[in-house]
C-alpha cells in the first residue's frame, strides 16, 4: 500500500517510493529505496524534502501513535495519483515550452552532471549482476527529455563534451537525448518518445560485460578484442531480459542498433525492412554521438564535419528518411559547430531556429580572419530581419589555431559541467 508521509514521521526500514521533490533536487539518483540507516534519513532533512511516499508491503509503516497524531496530514493517494508508474509525475512533452539557449543550459548542465553520476552508478551495478530497474531510470529519462523540449540543443550539446574517461556513461546520456530529439521529430507520442530514450539510455548496457582493458584500449583491437565487443548487443539484451519492465523497444534498440540498411552491420546482419523504425533511430544516434566524441583512439569530428560523413555512408549505413529526420533535428550546423561567415568573421553556432531554414542558426561571431584577431563576441541571428551575413563554410578550429571555441557557446554553464 502506498501512503503519503511527513519527514516526521520517516524512519528505519521504510521503503521510500518516491521523494515528494523533483529529481534533480533529491540527494539519491534512485526513486525508490529502503531506508537501512539515519545517515540516509538525515540526507533527505538536509535536501529539505518535506514528504514522501512510502511502500508499507515492502517496509515499515508509520508508528501507531504517530499515525494517530499525524493523521490529518497523512493522506491516501488517489487513482490518479498512483499510476502504472508508480507515481512518477509525466508532463504531456508537447506542452514543455520551449525556451532559448542561454536560459536552459544552466538547468542542461545540472542533468548533465546528475545523469553522469547515476549512470556510472547503474552500469556499475549491471557490471556486478545487479537487474536494470528501469524505474528508476525512467526518472532519469523525464528530466531528459524535459530539457530536450525545451531546448534540445543544450543538454545534447554539453553531453557531446564528454571525455575519454566518461565515454561509456555520458554516450549513453548523449544518445538517450538524441533519440528523444528524433523522436519528437518523427511526431512519435510521447509514450514511444520516453521508451525511446530509455533505450537510448540502455542500448550500449551490453558493454559491462566487456573487460575495460578493450573497451578503452588506445590502439587498434585485435581480431579478438573485436569479437568480443561485437558481442555487447547479446550481452545487453539478455542483461535486459533479466530486468524488470523493460519495453521492447529497449530490448530491439539494444540488440539491433548495429544493424545496417544494406544487411553489413550485426549480431543479425538484417537488412532494410527486417530493421524496425526504432533500431534505425538507434543506429544514427549512436554513429552521431560516438564519431563526434573524443575516444582513446581518436579525437572526436566536429559535429557539421559528422553529419556530412554520415550523409555519405546514409545508403549503406542508415535508413534515408530516419537519417534525414535527425538531421533536421540538430541541424546541419549542430550546435558547437565552427563556421566562417560571408563577413569574414568565425563563429560558433549556438542554436537552431525552430521553423526556419537549417541554414540561418543563431552564430555568436567572435574572430576575424581580415585581421586575424579575436573581436568582442557577438550574437547574430542569421534569420533575422535585416541580417546580411550568412554560413559559407564550415572549419577547423586547429586551422586557425584556435582553442576551447565551446566556451563561446557555454557561457555561464561551462562552469557547472
Amino acid at each position: 500500500m502506498l501512503k503519503k508521509i511527513n519527514l516526521n514521521q520517516l524512519r528505519k526500514g521504510m521503503y521510500i517510493q518516491e521523494l515528494c521533490t523533483s529529481w534533480m533536487s533529491s540527494p539519491f539518483w534512485q526513486k525508490s529505496f529502503l531506508i537501512e540507516d539515519n545517515i540516509t534519513i538525515e540526507k533527505i532533512r538536509n535536501a529539505g524534502v518535506e514528504a514522501m511516499w512510502i511502500d508499507t508491503d515492502k517496509g515499515c509503516d508509520v508508528l501507531a501513535a504517530v499515525e494517530v497524531l499525524e493523521k490529518d496530514q497523512v493522506s491516501t493517494p488517489t487513482p490518479i495519483e498512483v499510476s502504472t508508474s508508480q507515481a512518477v509525475e509525466r508532463r504531456v512533452l508537447s506542452e514543455v515550452l520551449s525556451v532559448s539557449m542561454d536560459a536552459e543550459l544552466g538547468r542542461a548542465a545540472k542533468i548533465v552532471g546528475k545523469s553522469k553520476s547515476a549512470v556510472c552508478t547503474m552500469f556499475g551495478e549491471a557490471r556486478m549482476g545487479k537487474a536494470i530497474d528501469a524505474e528508476q531510470a525512467m526518472s532519469l529519462v523525464e528530466e531528459i527529455a524535459e530539457s530536450v523540449m525545451r531546448n534540445p540543443g543544450a543538454l545534447i550539446g554539453l553531453a557531446r563534451l564528454k571525455t575519454v574517461d566518461d565515454y561509456t556513461y555520458m554516450h549513453s546520456v548523449a544518445v538517450c537525448a538524441l533519440m528523444i530529439s528524433l523522436a519528437r521529430q518523427l511526431g512519435l507520442s510521447d509514450d514511444v518518445t520516453r521508451e525511446l530514450g530509455l533505450a537510448g539510455l540502455l542500448h550500449d548496457i551490453g558493454k559491462m560485460q566487456i573487460p575495460s582493458a578493450i573497451l578503452n584500449k588506445p590502439g587498434k583491437l585485435t581480431d579478438e578484442e573485436f569479437v568480443l565487443v561485437k558481442a555487447h548487443p547479446r550481452h545487453g539484451h539478455q542483461m535486459l531480459l533479466e530486468a524488470k519492465e523493460i519495453s521492447e523497444i529497449s530490448l530491439d534498440v539494444c540488440l539491433h542498433h548495429h544493424e545496417k540498411v544494406d544487411g553489413g552491420g550485426y549480431p543479425e546482419a538484417l537488412s532494410g525492412e527486417q530493421i524496425s523504425l526504432y533500431a534505425k533511430m538507434g543506429a544514427v544516434c549512436d554513429v552521431y554521438d560516438a564519431i563526434t566524441s573524443n575516444r582513446p583512439y581518436k579525437q572526436g569530428w566536429c559535429p557539421a564535419e559528422s553529419i556530412k560523413k554520415m550523409s555519405e555512408w546514409s545508403k549503406g549505413h542508415f535508413d534515408e528518411k530516419v537519417f534525414q529526420a535527425f538531421v533536421r533535428s540538430i541541424g546541419i550546423y549542430p550546435v558547437g559547430t565552427l563556421v566562417k561567415l560571408q563577413s569574414g568573421r568565425l563563429g560558433v553556432v549556438i542554436e537552431q531556429q525552430v521553423g526556419k531554414s537549417l541554414l540561418l542558426p543563431k552564430v555568436r561571431a567572435f574572430f576575424s580572419t581580415r585581421s586575424m584577431a579575436f573581436i568582442s563576441p557577438v550574437l547574430l541571428d542569421l534569420a533575422g530581419p535585416g541580417n546580411q551575413d550568412k554560413i559559407v563554410s564550415r572549419e577547423d578550429a586547429s586551422t586557425w589555431g584556435l582553442k576551447d571555441i565551446s566556451r563561446y557557446w557555454l557561457g555561464d554553464a561551462a562552469g557547472q559541467n
